[in-house]
């Protein structure tokens, strides 16, 4: 699964990678990002366009809730159940078939983290994509659907988000069996686009290259909400490393 990822890179490089049209966001650097929280995601949006003489597909990066509330949820408790959409069979389950269908998004992030259970109990390690040597982790997307419930006794609609997870790469299958869906660059414009065949689509939801990252264990802060900085990302030696993997 993926319960928490960070997402510290400039809003700057975010537009550059992703595309989106809207006014540069104020982003604070987030190191350890939690289900319920709002995060941002990059999704299309259909405006006018005077030298198209009509409406064309746009990309916004907005703020929504992150755990999907279906739109047929009776109330919003659901989505902490629903930080997560197994892309096995996506396509045809209730809470996702029609999010899966019409509204795709890409989830900004540059780590995301997972806990091996050991003798001594759950150890955390942080995952990231490689990059050149002392440059900041690169920035990537993962594949996410979001939704519109409308039925908050408050009267103002909640968007909300889910992000898709796979079977293990090789690398990961040391700590646990599933991992986030990463999207190469090459793949976001099919995912956005509701036009995409629901088979291609299905088909981007795949285990990322092993050899394309790295893993490494951090301490045990990761573990609360209430910490949020760097120190929580800052590489720490572990008693025993799972397997192969490690920081390169």
């Amino acid at each position: 699964m993926c319960g928490r990822y960070s997402l510290t890179t400039p809003s700057e490089a975010m537009r550059r990678l992703f595309g989106f049209v809207n006014p540069l966001p104020n982003l604070p650097p987030r190191y350890n990002i939690a289900p319920t929280q709002a995060v941002p995601i990059v999704r299309l949006v259909s405006g006018k366009h005077a030298a198209h003489h009509g409406e064309i597909q746009e990309r916004e990066l907005v703020q929504v809730r992150w755990g999907l509330i279906p739109f047929w949820a009776k109330d919003a408790s659901i989505g902490a159940k629903m930080i997560n959409a197994r892309a096995e069979g996506i396509a045809g389950k209730p809470a996702f078939r029609q999010a899966f269908k019409s509204r795709r998004c890409l989830v900004p992030a540059d780590g995301f983290y997972e806990w091996r259970v050991g003798p001594k109990g759950k150890r955390p390690y942080r995952i990231e994509l490689k990059g050149a040597r002392g440059e900041s982790s690169p920035l990537f997307a993962f594949a996410g659907l979001w939704e519109r419930w409308e039925k908050n006794p408050d009267g103002l609609p909640v968007e909300s988000c889910t992000i898709v997870t796979t079977e293990a790469n090789a690398l990961l299958q040391s700590i646990h069996e599933r991992m986030p869906v990463i999207l190469g660059s090459a793949d976001h414009a099919a995912w956005l686009d509701p036009d995409t065949p629901g088979q291609t689509a299905e088909g981007l939801l795949k285990p990322y290259a092993a050899e394309a990252m790295l893993l490494y264990p951090i301490s045990t802060r990761i573990n609360s909400v209430r910490f949020d900085d760097a120190a929580c990302i800052i590489p720490e030696e572990a008693e025993e490393r799972p397997g192969q993997p490690r920081l390169i």
